[in-house]
């Protein structure tokens, strides 16, 4: 028989544990991306000058007797980076490949053979995509950690406040994370999800909600509106159903290992639909979810929030950040992974590198569009944790 996981808070916190939890976090999901790089790279004989963990100053480091690499251990926690042989950071992608075959082509040097530019189009093209294919695999890997080690999504949820709505009656009502309610219109609430019927079932009709927050227990009234009107991501046929602008705390429930296996899979299944469908709204709709971006910032305040949900809701975001950053470093935008295979799949096109006053309108374009994306990211962040809304 399967046990019922409650919350279980990740730990007494303070808000700077938090966010020191949330950055070693997206450091681990940066390096194990840039380590994807670096397998693939070794594997196809391309000698790697660096490996980092974090970034900044550096405060140890080891260099390989075997390979030459070295190894560093850097201040910040804020990532990584592999350094290979041949890669400059400072020219595009076809630049450095023409410039490498017109030095090298007819008096090959010495290490050549070692040098990222000296790789077929191919091998360059794996060696770069294995970054985000990193992520993928990771994404899987972190929610199959999390269903073993702390269980597996069940279908009924608590009735404890997750994600409020900015703007909805719940918010208005001054509703907060982590308040648990107690009873509806007196009658007690034993989980989320009949808690969610009983709302959804009353479009217009006020309710009468007892909720505990640090054991104290409130009362309110409330009148769900329509929940198409609060633009929450629900299917279509639930759009005219009662809400009031909440999402209940997933629970989590032990399993047999088979069983997580399969539930993280269809689980890593939501992940990718979730990321895909979030892109394919913001592609199509652009002016109205640009608003709803949010950046480094607004996901550390997001991450502390869902610290206080437990370990499974937040390896859960930290799978979704994962997969997002395969997805994101796949766009063909200079600088991300996506706009250096770009150039590579041109060149084994075109059987040649793109020509440079191609490569600098290109470079100039995407570097303007990330330029304004940053800015309404920034924006955006800053004006609503400012304005108190939160990113929530």
């Amino acid at each position: 028989m399967s046990m019922l996981l409650g919350i279980a808070p990740i730990g007494a916190l303070d808000e700077f544990g938090k966010v020191l939890t949330f950055l070693v976090m997206i450091s681990v999901l940066v390096v194990l991306h840039e380590l994807g790089h670096f397998i693939v790279a070794r594997r196809n004989g391309v000698h790697v000058n660096e490996f980092s963990v974090g970034m900044g100053p550096k405060v140890a480091g080891w260099r390989s007797p075997r390979s030459g690499t070295q190894y560093s251990l850097r201040a910040l926690p804020i990532g990584g980076y592999c350094a290979m042989y041949g890669e400059d950071a400072k020219t595009g992608e076809a630049e450095q490949q023409r410039e490498f075959r017109a030095e090298h082509a007819q008096y090959p040097q010495p290490g050549d053979e070692t040098n990222f530019q000296a790789k077929s189009a191919w091998q360059r093209l794996r060696i770069i995509l294995a970054g985000p294919i990193a992520n993928f695999i990771l994404a899987y890997l972190i929610l199959l950690f999390g269903a073993l080690a702390f269980g597996v999504q069940s279908m009924n949820a608590q009735p404890v406040i997750g994600e409020v709505t900015p703007h909805s009656p719940a918010a208005a009502h001054g509703l907060e994370t982590g308040d648990r309610i107690v009873a509806v219109d007196g009658t007690p609430v034993r989980n989320g999800d009949a808690l969610v019927t009983r709302i959804n079932d009353s479009l217009g009709r006020q309710l009468t909600l007892a909720y505990e927050r640090n054991g104290v227990q409130y009362q309110l009234n409330v009148t769900p509106v329509r929940c198409g009107s609060l633009d929450m991501q629900i299917v279509p046929e639930e759009r005219n159903k009662g809400c009031i602008g909440f999402a209940p705390v997933p629970a989590y429930a032990r399993a047999p290992i088979g069983q997580d296996i399969i539930a993280s899979a269809d689980e890593y299944g939501d992940v990718a639909s979730e990321v895909f469908d979030s892109l394919s709204l913001l592609l199509t709709h652009f002016a109205h979810y640009a608003p709803q971006l949010t950046g480094v910032v607004g996901i550390g305040q997001v991450a502390t929030t869902v610290q206080d949900f437990g370990w499974g809701p937040y390896l859960r975001l930290a799978a979704e950040i994962s997969f997002a950053l395969g997805v994101m470093n796949l766009l063909p935008i200079p600088a991300l992974d996506g706009g250096r295979a770009a150039f590579v799949v041109a060149e084994i096109v075109r059987r040649r590198p793109v020509d440079p006053e191609r490569e600098g309108l290109v470079h100039l374009a995407g570097f303007a569009v990330i330029l304004m994306l940053m800015l309404v990211i920034a924006f955006h962040d800053i004006s609503r944790i400012v304005s108190g809304q939160g990113v929530l």
